[in-house]
C-alpha cells in the first residue's frame, strides 16, 4: 500500500503532511512501537496509513463496535490499533494466511495486553466468513476492515456485508491502488479493485465516501 505519510518518521519533503502527522495522530505507545518494528519488514509499504488507522479506531468508538472482522492481517499493526478501541467483552476475529509475518505482531498484542480480544485465524478468509454465515452469525457484527488479496474483494465485500448489522461500517483498503484504477488493463488485482469500486457505487444497502487517504479507503455504511 502507498502511505500518505508515516507517524514514525514524519513526511520527509512535504512540511505540510508533517504538520497534519504532529497536529493530529495520537498513536498507544505500543502501537508505535509496532509501527516502527513493521517498517523494518520488507513489505512495510502494505501497513495501513497511520492516518487512516486512528479514523477507523474513531469510528470504531463511535458506533460502540464490539465484533470485528478483519481481512488481512499482515503484522497486526491495524488488528492492534482496533482492538483498542473496543471494551473489554470486545473481540477481532483476524483472518491471514501467512503466520510468518503476523508473528511479528503478537508479541506487541500480547505487551498491549489484549491479546485476549483478539481471535487470530490463519486460513483462507473466504473460507471462515462462509463458516460465520454458516454459523448463523449474519447481522452480529459492528465493523469489518478489508485489506487482502484485491482480486477477492468482491467475495470479502459481499460476506462481510451479509454478517455486518444495519449501521455497522465496513472500511476497504488500498482502492485507488495508486492510480492504476484509472486504467484498470489486464491486470487482474487493479479489475478486482475497480469492480468493487463501481458496485459499491450502485449498491443501495450501502451510504459511501472515498477518501484519498493512503492509497484510498472506501467507507461503506449498512443501511
Amino acid at each position: 500500500m502507498t502511505r500518505t505519510f508515516k507517524s514514525h518518521d514524519g513526511a520527509k519533503g512535504d512540511p505540510l503532511m508533517e504538520y497534519v502527522s504532529q497536529n493530529s495522530l495520537r498513536e498507544h505507545a505500543v502501537l508505535k512501537k509496532l509501527g516502527k518494528r513493521t517498517l523494518e519488514n520488507r513489505l512495510s509499504a502494505m501497513m495501513v496509513a497511520c492516518e487512516q488507522a486512528q479514523l477507523m479506531a474513531n469510528l470504531v468508538k463511535l458506533i460502540k463496535a464490539k465484533n470485528m472482522i478483519e481481512v488481512g492481517v499482515y503484522t497486526g499493526y491495524n488488528t492492534l490499533n482496533m482492538v483498542l478501541a473496543v471494551p473489554d467483552d470486545g473481540k477481532v476475529l483476524a483472518y491471514d494466511i501467512n503466520l510468518e509475518v503476523v508473528n511479528i505482531g503478537k508479541p506487541f498484542w500480547k505487551e498491549a495486553g489484549v491479546e485476549h480480544k483478539i481471535d487470530l485465524r490463519i486460513k483462507p478468509a473466504t473460507e471462515t466468513l462462509d463458516e460465520l454465515l454458516e454459523a448463523g452469525e449474519a447481522g452480529s457484527f459492528d465493523f469489518a476492515f478489508i485489506d487482502a488479496d484485491k482480486v477477492n474483494y468482491g467475495l470479502y465485500y459481499e460476506k462481510c456485508l451479509q454478517l455486518l448489522r444495519k449501521g455497522g461500517i465496513i472500511v476497504i483498503d488500498n482502492v485507488l491502488w495508486g492510480g492504476k484504477v484509472l486504467n484498470s488493463g489486464n491486470d487482474l488485482d487493479t479489475l478486482g479493485i475497480a469492480k468493487l469500486n463501481e458496485k459499491i457505487y450502485r449498491d443501495s444497502r450501502v451510504n459511501i465516501s472515498i477518501l484519498t487517504s493512503g492509497d484510498g479507503v472506501t467507507l461503506a455504511f449498512k443501511q
